[in-house]
């Protein structure tokens, strides 16, 4: 319960200038977080303390964009490879297995193949087990296909 007598806080014009600035900082450094808005208030003169920057930050409802991700390099500095992004069909493919049990609890596999520029698919082979062999084999039979194709293309 409210007391019955209290007063209204004096709003100064220089709280309306600082929060203007806050927001101007804030859109000009995007990246920016209210931590660093803070600081370069204090270095531009104002006497703008954290917590006065966190509430003009939640109530203007500012956020710092989440940080879009990187493209993977494709060279270290020591000159060893990471890999290749794909520049046409059957440039770069990508392999992997993938694990799971049917109702009964037996596990199987998958093997996938996919090309990474068409994201097309190339063989999905499914067993109970799949051994070295079996891999060799398939890889083996895709790499015909595609020199094939690609004699055919010529």
């Amino acid at each position: 319960m409210r007391s019955s007598q209290w007063h209204e806080p004096l709003k100064r014009k220089a709280d309306d200038v600082a929060w203007m600035r806050i927001i101007a900082l804030a859109k000009e450094y995007g990246r920016y977080g209210y931590r660093m808005i803070c600081a370069m208030m204090r270095m531009e003169g104002w006497t703008a303390n954290h917590k006065y920057v966190y509430r003009v930050w939640r109530e203007e409802g500012l956020k710092v964009p989440s940080r879009q991700p990187k493209c993977a390099r494709l060279f270290l500095s020591d000159g060893s490879v990471i890999g290749l992004r794909a520049e046409h069909k059957n440039h770069v493919w990508s392999y992997d297995f993938v694990t799971d049990q049917t109702s009964d609890g037996r596990k199987f596999r998958t093997r996938n193949i996919i090309d990474e520029y068409t994201h097309e698919a190339l063989a999905c082979r499914v067993a109970r087990r799949i051994r070295a062999s079996d891999v060799l084999d398939l890889l083996s039979a895709l790499d015909t296909n595609f020199i094939l194709a690609a004699y055919q293309d010529w």
